[in-house]
């Protein structure tokens, strides 16, 4: 080390180490300036324009490190130099190294302003957002030191094809003993970007049923009607059946009326017009039909079916409620008796000497 400064000091002039502090000087305050000036312009650029691409060139510059400008100005400055070989392969090295981080760093300004202008235009609940931005820019960046780190070394004559091909061993062996992790991963990415459901949503997953409170990056959470959180892992979750009321346009009610068998067979085919008046006279319904079906044990059964135009749930509760009492009154107002469990025993007096027979 000390021979090859000494070649250094004794290989050039006076002359030379004077236009070598020159050029070093002029280069980094060049550097700086047009650094300051550039990262000027742009943030004035975007205090007067809507679009985010000025905010972004103008954040990318602000992240020039100063170390990287000062190897810069130093490689130039050093063309006036004699320099011994190993030296000069160190300097490319260093400067080389320092290249590709400031490429890294631009670059990753860039992809975190790329993957929130698209995870903004495909997801509009906030914690889903925040949950996929962070999972999509943590990929993009292991991709891209990854790419810039190969890259550099192959520039530094380093031979990647093995490495690479060690890499490509070690990251199937880290895939199987994290595939439950990388599963639940993907699981996120393709709940948040194929939206089965979003927050907010009304669902039922297998026999459990809640609302959708928060889908995170490894499980989704439900609150559940009876108020305690269900957890379900991502990976798992894409395996159910799920339904998803809130996705619902129209609600179809179903419901049964049973009348006694003594209602008289006038009364009972009257019995479907009752139910499509107090069907129709409703908003935002759809009379869907009215069929006799079948006798009861005790009961004469009616099926009645109808939509709902709207999919709130209490709303059509309130109208089912407003079609029972109109249905009510009406049966009431025509003589027709709802059926409710009843036995009739019939009695026989038995002839003297014989025993009453029994079933």
């Amino acid at each position: 080390m000390i021979d090859i400064f000494w070649e250094l000091l004794t290989n050039n002039s006076g002359t030379a180490w004077i236009a070598f502090a020159v050029s070093f000087g002029v280069v980094l305050a060049i550097l700086l300036g047009l650094r300051k000036l550039l990262v000027r312009y742009f943030t004035r650029l975007a205090e007067r324009t809507t679009t985010r691409i000025d905010d972004v060139l103008a954040q990318s510059l602000g992240r020039t490190k100063f170390i990287f400008l000062l190897l810069i100005a130093l490689w130039f400055a050093c063309r006036s130099l004699y320099l011994p070989v190993p030296l000069a392969k160190t300097l490319n090295v260093f400067v080389l190294l320092a290249l590709f981080f400031q490429m890294g760093l631009w670059l990753n300004t860039i992809l975190a302003y790329i993957v929130e202008h698209f995870v903004r235009l495909e997801i509009e609940e906030e914690s889903s957002r925040l949950a996929t931005s962070t999972a999509l820019t943590f990929l993009g960046r292991l991709v891209l030191w990854s790419v810039l780190l190969l890259v550099a070394l192959e520039n530094l004559g380093v031979d990647v094809t093995s490495l690479v091909t060690g890499l490509g061993i070690g990251g199937i062996a880290v895939a199987l003993a994290a595939q439950n992790i990388l599963g639940d991963l993907f699981a996120s990415l393709s709940i948040l970007f194929d939206k089965p459901f979003v927050v907010g949503d009304f669902v039922v997953i297998d026999n459990l049923l809640g609302t959708v409170e928060h889908i995170g990056l490894k499980t989704t959470r439900v609150r559940s009607l009876s108020g305690e959180q269900l957890i379900f892992s991502n990976n798992d979750l894409l395996r159910s059946r799920i339904k998803n009321y809130k996705r619902m346009q129209e609600r179809r009610m179903v419901f049964s009326v049973g009348v006694t068998y003594q209602t008289p067979p006038d009364k009972l085919r009257a019995i479907p017009d009752i139910v499509r008046e107090a069907i129709e006279r409703q908003e935002e319904t759809r009379f869907d039909r009215c069929h006799f079906v079948s006798y009861g044990d005790f009961s004469l059964i009616f099926e009645i079916v109808y939509w709902v135009l709207r999919p709130d749930y209490n709303f059509a509760l309130d109208v089912q409620q407003v079609v029972n009492l109109f249905l009510y009154e009406r049966f009431e107002q025509e003589g027709i008796e709802f059926a409710y469990p009843t036995r009739t025993i019939y009695l026989a007096s038995a002839e003297p000497g014989n025993a009453p027979v029994m079933n």
